[in-house]
Formats: C-alpha cells, structure tokens, sequence
C-alpha cells in the first residue's frame, strides 16, 4: 500500500508540474479544460498521498487546489453548455 500511495503521490507532482510547464510555455490556456483537468487530479493525488503520511498542511493545501478546480470545471462544463445552446 506505501507503495501504491507513493506512486499516486508522484504521478500528482508530475500532473501539476506538466500542467504549470504547458501553460508557462505558452502550450496550453491557463483557462482551459485540458489544465484544469490536470491541476484537479493532480491536486486529489497528492491530496490522497499527503494525507495518508499524516501531512496535513500538504493535504489542506491540496483539498482547497482540488476544490478550485472542481469549481472551474463545474463553471466550464456551464459555459461550453451555454455556447453550444
């Protein structure tokens, strides 16, 4: 299981580190689905890894990250409903 939490830990670092070099890099919209989307699991895995090692100010910080993208999502889903309306 440490095994399995770790993992899930270190593929939510690189989820949040591709995202933020995509858009840094001018390859993805910082407003879009896409890094959203990768900042939200991102989020929830090291939210999931840093509450399992009792690092709780690590999984406060990941469970607010992951709710603002839950939020952004939600208001994307709205808008691109809206659109195609």
């Amino acid at each position: 299981m440490d095994l399995l939490l770790a993992a899930v830990g270190w593929i939510g670092a690189a989820l949040l580190l591709f995202g933020y070099g995509m858009v840094s890099t001018s390859r993805m919209s910082g407003d879009g689905l896409p890094y959203q989307l990768l900042n939200l699991v991102g989020a929830a895995s090291l939210m999931v890894n840093s509450a399992y090692n009792a690092a709780w100010p690590s999984a406060g910080l990941n469970l607010v990250w992951a709710a603002i993208g839950i939020a952004t999502v939600v208001k994307l889903g709205t808008t691109r409903q809206g659109v195609s309306k």
